[in-house]
């Protein structure tokens, strides 16, 4: 899963959480939130990140930018770490990957004007006198199909789907190359949702961006994307372009989310695939494949002990090697 063309290369990425307990909170766990991730990000496309909630794909995304600090692994952006760096460069990487969170209304400050949210990363970076930073602002609320005149308003002012183009308009103010998008869809409304997703790709095109787009709903990511990635429990289980992972999933896991897209057409149906069970903690995963534990899979004990590695079964489709999951 390598290529000359990747902006970005995570490998063997785990982010543990200490569960402390005790009269002195020593730690007793660990929180096994992304565990032992890799995948890569080809320039000016878009990776999807699908999977439950709680699966670890926020988690991840954070990892990658910074904001937590990763357990073991890798992070690459063009060839070169990042994360083990020093101040200096996590800042200039920092302006170069930007990140659009899932809630609007949390991840805009209420207390500063539209102007002055979508200008601090500019000041953070020292860009340009006063007047040219004003000008950057409106030529972005503009770019984002927001009037100028937004920027002396508050975000309360504006509807859900206006605050996430005020997130998107501030991710852009230092010209990135990658944007991190957590779900940046999901607490809009369904009429919005399309018109955010087009302005995205709209973006990238004329930008030349490249996309981490994480979701938990596998038809917001199916026409928007090159390549999806299936995550569960905090591991990817499988990865292919998106066309074929659609036509063609390997995985048991990747076949119930495809199952659960409504399908449009009322006269048309599909067998849902209900998956039994619940999901197994991740400060106490099973031994074997979590997957094959959760559903009481009949091959379950041949998995336990086992390691699963990812494999390439076509070219460009890799599926986690379990005995449980792949039929």
């Amino acid at each position: 899963m390598s290529g000359s063309e990747n902006i970005l290369e995570i490998e063997n990425l785990r982010v543990h959480f200490p569960v402390k307990g005790g009269v002195f909170r020593r730690a007793v766990g660990s929180c096994k939130a992304v565990d032992g991730v890799s995948l890569n990000l080809k320039e000016g496309q878009t990776l999807g990140l699908v999977g439950e909630s709680g699966c670890g794909k926020s988690t991840l995304a954070k990892a990658v930018v910074g904001l937590v600090k990763p357990t073991t692994g890798s992070v690459r952006f063009r060839g070169k770490e990042v994360l083990r760096s020093g101040r200096k460069s996590l800042q200039e990487y920092r302006r170069v990957a930007q990140m659009v969170f899932q809630d609007p209304a949390e991840s805009l400050n209420p207390r500063q004007t539209v102007s002055a949210i979508v200008q601090e990363p500019l000041e953070i970076h020292n860009f340009g006198k006063k007047s040219e930073r004003n000008e950057r602002v409106c030529k972005l609320l503009e770019q984002v199909g927001l009037p100028a005149s937004s920027g002396m308003r508050y975000p309360f002012e504006f509807s859900g789907g206006q605050r996430q183009r005020i997130g998107i308009a501030r991710s852009l103010a230092l010209n990135p190359d990658m944007l991190l998008l957590d779900e940046p869809v999901s607490a809009l409304d369904v009429s919005v949702q399309s018109q955010v997703l087009n302005l995205l790709m709209e973006l990238q095109n004329e930008l030349g961006l490249s996309y981490l787009l994480i979701a938990h709903d596998l038809a917001v990511v199916k026409h928007v994307s090159d390549m999806i990635a299936v995550m569960y429990l905090g591991k990817i289980v499988e990865i292919a372009p998106a066309q074929e992972l659609y036509s063609n999933p390997l995985h048991d896991y990747t076949k119930a989310l495809i199952s659960a897209i409504p399908v449009p057409d009322p006269s048309h149906s599909r067998k849902k695939i209900i998956i039994p069970g619940d999901v197994p903690s991740p400060i106490n995963p099973p031994p074997g494949c979590a997957f094959g534990h959760r559903v009481s899979s009949a091959r379950y004990p041949e998995s336990i002990g086992k390691t699963l590695r990812m494999e390439e079964i076509e070219a460009s489709h890799w599926v986690l090697s379990c005995p449980c999951c792949i039929n």
